[in-house]
C-alpha cells in the first residue's frame, strides 16, 4: 500500500505520541519534501516526527514540480497542494490529510482520504487505543474537532 501524508496527521499524532499507529495501519507513508520542511519546522513533535523517519515510518521524496502541483498550490498551502498532486503522480492508495480543502481536493481526484480521526477510530475499533482518550488529548494538542465529529466518533464507539 502506498500512502503520502501531509503535515497535519503526522504531526498531531506526533503530538500525542501515537506515530506508531501510522506504521500499524499503513507501514511506511511518503512524505514531499515540502511537507517534511512544514513537519520540521517547528519544535513541537519535531524530535518524534524525526525518529519515526529513522525508523523507517517515513520516506521523504523530492518530487518534480508539476503542472498540478502548481494549480493546486493557487488555493492549497505548499504541503497539501505537493502531497495530493504526488499522490495523484504515483497512483497512491490514500492521503492522509486533515483540512477540509484538500480533503475535497484529493476527492475530486479519486484519490482516498483518511485523517488523524480516522486513523484514531480505525485503532480504536482493533481495541489499540481508547478513542475518548485520544480525541480529548488531540483537542489539547491544539487540533480542531467541531463538537458535531468529536461527539458522532464517541457514539459509534459506545455502539
Amino acid at each position: 500500500m502506498t500512502v503520502v501524508s501531509n503535515t497535519s496527521p503526522l504531526l498531531n499524532l506526533a503530538l500525542i505520541e501515537r506515530l506508531h499507529l501510522i506504521d500499524a495501519q499503513f507501514g511506511e507513508v511518503v512524505v514531499p519534501t515540502a511537507v517534511w520542511n512544514e513537519l520540521t519546522a517547528g519544535f513541537d513533535g519535531r524530535d518524534r516526527i524525526e525518529a519515526f523517519r529513522d525508523q523507517g515510518g517515513i520516506r521523504v521524496v523530492s518530487p518534480e514540480l508539476t503542472d498540478l502541483r502548481i494549480e493546486f498550490e493557487r488555493e492549497l498551502d505548499r504541503g497539501e497542494a505537493a502531497a495530493i498532486a504526488y499522490a495523484i503522480d504515483i497512483d497512491a492508495d490514500r492521503v492522509l490529510i486533515d483540512e477540509r480543502e484538500g480533503r475535497a481536493t484529493a476527492t475530486r481526484h479519486d484519490v482516498p482520504v483518511t485523517g488523524v480521526v480516522g486513523i484514531l477510530l480505525r485503532a480504536s475499533d482493533r481495541g489499540e487505543v481508547g478513542l475518548e482518550t485520544e480525541l480529548d488529548a488531540l483537542r489539547e494538542a491544539g487540533f480542531w474537532i467541531s463538537d458535531a465529529l468529536y461527539e458522532r466518533p464517541l457514539e459509534m464507539d459506545a455502539e
